[in-house]
């Protein structure tokens, strides 16, 4: 280890760790920090991480100690450990398997340490919960209240173990397809196995419910559609749109013995309900008025699921929420790249679909070949100046939307693709009027939330079979959406600063590619403005994940095609 001086590491007493990028061990520092903590902001060389009740629970459910988390800080630390912070992690990680619920002859329990409940036992949002205070260390509860008692519990800061049990649903006749119907051989690769084993977690009531984090291509699909076939019970699917349904049934049929009329899609038209069911969260939280009911919620309750799979679980909307807290005897697992969520609701996932189960590092499996290597470059225009008055006057808001439609970016767009010329290219923005512009003037195809599913899925299959080598998506292709080949992709404007959205865009290059396995990601944004903060927080998962930027700034109107020319 360098001297003190040279580490990486500044510790601070409110759970705030700064990492200096520029010190020896920084890359080594980081792939440690990212198992229990969270990256919030960068300036220049030093980004801040900050550790959560959360963060340290779901290190807590992968099986780090604190000993492990405070010998990772002291071992990188610049400084001593600030007695504060030291003492907090210990006090979180130790609350950590102190509570837990069982079921004892139908009667919901929540037993623990007696130190805690005791904690507990003066706040009125539990209390109200509990029926009998039976003995030391055993409290009985209404029957109703899993759910809600367990996001409670969250908030206030007590992690709770499930270990209640679940019902075990509908019996399905399915397995695995040795050779699938695409007549290829089929086996799970290792780290699948191990987060369907993790998972279901045999012989102890502590599987069941919980989320499997791996990157974009790496196979989550794969991973839920195991995890149903060892369970073999009637599933219900959530996923985020319908050519997500439609991947996800086509994926079914080809690797399980599972037959066309077992698998259901209810989205648009179509409102099959059937052994295997796949909806979308847009149907499930339709309604004709903020007064009227949920009209599809129904769809948790149809049939006797054994299993309800959440894909894209850090898009799970408020209304999922509430309906899952009323379904906690039914195994759940959330499926995801990661587990950011902008909207504050991390806490909800912890609490009704469980801890984090399995947790891959992008930069393992790029190493290990199972998904691309991808370059990251962010080019940095200036505001053209056709807009840089209209840009002086407006408003935040406005400013934002100034600078990401900003025309001077058409012209890097145009050299990137002649840079990369044949390769299977992504142009992904976030306004239409933007987009629209720039499908007319390279005469190339716009994929947006208007465009009819068979005509959107047409272009799809055009893409994937190489007959269309670039296509411009809005957000709608933001999730689930399996473009294989995709080499390029060229960032023109994003949803301000979501950290979520970048991983996901990035994760549509992922997919392993055949010859050098490389992938090229671009972000272009309006230099010295408020897109330029927004980018640098968009990209901090990536940053926590390895991952860097290089940055290419294009100095002024005049020599923009000279430079872009040079990239």
């Amino acid at each position: 280890m360098h001297d003190l001086k040279d580490r990486p590491l500044i510790v601070q007493s409110d759970l705030m760790v700064l990492l200096d990028e520029r010190k020896p061990d920084a890359e080594q520092a980081r792939e440690k920090l990212v198992l229990f903590m969270d990256a919030i902001r960068r300036a220049g060389a030093i980004h801040t991480y900050r550790m959560t009740p959360l963060t340290l629970w779901n290190a807590a459910a992968s099986g780090f100690t604190a000993e492990d988390i405070v010998g990772w800080l002291t071992a990188y630390s610049r400084y001593e450990l600030p007695f504060q912070a030291e003492a907090m992690i210990r006090k979180l990680i130790g609350r950590y398997g102190k509570l837990w619920l069982s079921n004892d002859s139908e009667r919901l329990m929540m037993n623990g340490d007696d130190t805690l409940l005791e904690e507990l036992s003066g706040q009125a949002s539990i209390m109200q919960y509990v029926t009998i205070r039976l003995n030391s260390g055993s409290w009985e509860l209404e029957n109703y209240c899993r759910g809600p008692l367990k996001q409670e519990l969250t908030r206030l800061g007590y992690p709770v173990i499930d270990l209640a049990g679940y019902h075990a649903g509908e019996v399905l006749e399915v397995e695995l397809r040795k050779r699938t119907l695409r007549d290829r051989m089929f086996e799970l690769r290792d780290y699948q196995q191990s987060a369907v084993e993790l998972f279901y977690k045999e012989g102890t009531v502590q599987g069941g419910s919980g989320v499997i984090v791996l990157p974009c291509g790496a196979g989550k699909t794969i991973v839920g559609i195991a995890a149903l076939a060892r369970l073999g019970r009637a599933t219900l699917i959530l996923t985020s749109n319908s050519t997500s349904v439609k991947q996800w049934k086509d994926e079914l049929l080809d690797k399980t013995t599972l037959q066309d009329s077992e698998v259901g899609q209810y989205c648009g038209a179509l409102k099959q309900v059937r052994p295997v069911t796949i909806a979308t969260y847009t149907i499930l939280t339709h309604r004709k008025s903020k007064e009227m009911p949920f009209t599809h919620m129904k769809l948790f309750t149809e049939r006797d699921w054994g299993l309800i799979i959440y894909d894209e679980v850090h898009l799970l909307p408020a209304p999922v929420f509430r309906m899952t807290a009323d379904i906690q005897a039914t195994r759940r697992l959330g499926l995801t790249a990661t587990l950011v969520r902008e909207d504050g609701c991390a806490e909800d996932v912890y609490s009704l679909i469980g801890p984090k189960q399995f947790d891959m590092q992008w930069k393992l499996a790029e190493a290990s070949a199972h998904i691309a290597a991808v370059s990251c470059t962010e080019i940095r225009v200036p505001l053209h100046k056709n807009v840089s008055a209209s840009y002086a006057q407006a408003s935040a808001r406005s400013k934002f939307r100034l600078a990401a439609e900003n025309p001077g970016k058409i012209a890097i767009v145009e050299k990137l693709l002649q840079e990369h010329a044949g390769k299977p290219t992504l142009i992904i923005g976030q306004y239409l009027n933007q987009l629209n512009e720039l499908a007319a003037r390279l005469q190339v195809p716009l994929l947006t939330g208007e465009v009819p599913q068979q005509e959107r899925q047409n272009l799809y299959e055009r893409f994937k079979a190489g007959d269309l080598s670039v296509l411009i998506v809005s957000k709608v292709a933001n999730f689930a959406v399996d473009l294989p080949d995709a080499a390029v992709a060229i960032q023109i404007s994003g949803s301000f600063g979501s950290r979520q959205e970048e991983a996901q865009r990035i994760g549509r290059l992922l997919r392993p590619k055949a010859g050098a396995n490389q992938a090229w990601f671009y972000t272009i944004v309006t230099d010295q403005t408020k897109e330029t903060e927004f980018a640098m927080r968009r990209q901090l998962f990536m940053l926590e994940q390895g991952y860097h930027y290089e940055r290419i700034s294009i100095t002024s109107d005049e020599d923009r095609q000279e430079e872009a020319a040079a990239l």
